[in-house]
């Protein structure tokens, strides 16, 4: 247990302990705690904006917690490792929220077409929804499904190639064909069994949003998250600012051609350390997938932590 990385270890620990929270307290008639923290219909009368965090750590039953638990120990364990405490936390939660937004769509969706008597105006829904407020309580999201699809998704997508067993499957699967059988499973359900009390769309909007903040990761690889990356947005928006209205200011034609010289083997320059960069991440996690994190020698645990940060 204590060899499992922090975040990961954390958030094990905060939702069995929320699990128990949850049973003590309904046996003994004080408060349900997946009523006042799961996820409510956005229409419904209980629906309060944190439940779109708190619904995360709520679970209907000791199947629902367990298998969640399991995904969150395998694929949360090798991601955090990847990505570092920060970010991996930060992809977890915003996941979360993802899945839940979705989710309050699909509900919505759902009580505007089956849940009146006859068909009404889009308009038209949200007043018969008001009025149905206390009714609509029913419709509550718990779990944190949505936030595990968008590990398995991300562990698909940073190690497609991996090899894994799946029951009750009798040969190895590829992660890559794992993630898009989940996907296609998932949508197949959300649309042919709609009221089966499986919240399907929040699975795959976890995964939505999972993988478009992985391909902005991808594509800004230094960017970062949160206020830091907001920064560093400001600051290069002002760089290449101040670049341009330096490139006006030149006249010497000659002078001009140098400096973009210049530029060209800087770029050059600083391509060939990212690549070199990226080699070594690369060697480090085939390494990882072969003989462990625990295989890893100093350095490379130092240098794999210092591209987590990043």
């Amino acid at each position: 247990m204590f060899r499992i990385p922090v975040v990961t270890r954390n958030l094990l620990i905060i939702n069995f302990l929320a699990f128990i929270a949850m049973l003590v307290l309904r046996q003994m008639n004080i408060v349900d705690l997946n009523s006042l923290c799961g996820l409510h219909f956005f229409m419904a009368q209980d629906f309060h904006v944190f439940q779109l965090v708190t619904y995360m750590f709520m679970h209907g039953g000791w199947e629902h917690i367990i298998l969640n638990m399991f995904m969150l120990w395998m694929f949360g364990a090798v991601m955090e490792r990847v990505w570092g405490p920060k970010r991996f936390i930060f992809y977890y939660i915003f996941c979360g929220i993802g899945a839940g937004i979705m989710q309050e769509i699909a509900q919505f969706v759902y009580v505007w077409l089956f849940g009146f008597s006859q068909p009404v105006g889009f308009l038209e829904a949200f007043t018969a929804m008001r009025e149905s407020a206390v009714k609509l309580n029913d419709l509550t999201t718990v779990g944190a499904s949505g936030a595990i699809y968008s590990l398995l998704l991300a562990f698909g997508m940073m190690f497609p190639e991996e090899k894994m067993f799946i029951i009750p499957i009798p040969v190895p699967i590829k992660a890559k064909w794992m993630v898009m059988g989940s996907i296609a499973i998932e949508l197949f359900s959300a649309l042919a069994t709609p009221g089966d009390q499986v919240a399907h769309i929040a699975h795959l909007g976890g995964m939505i949003f999972g993988f478009f903040l992985i391909r902005y990761w991808q594509k800004h690889p230094y960017g970062g998250y949160g206020m830091q990356g907001g920064m560093q947005f400001f600051n290069s928006m002002k760089n290449k600012w101040e670049q341009k209205r330096g490139s006006h200011r030149r006249n010497d034609r000659w002078q001009g051609n140098d400096d973009r010289w210049q530029d060209h083997n800087a770029d050059w320059d600083y391509n060939a350390r990212q690549q070199a960069s990226q080699e070594e991440i690369d060697r480090i996690l085939d390494k990882i997938r072969k003989s462990g994190y625990d295989s890893l020698t100093k350095e490379e645990k130092q240098t794999l932590f210092d591209q987590g940060k990043k």
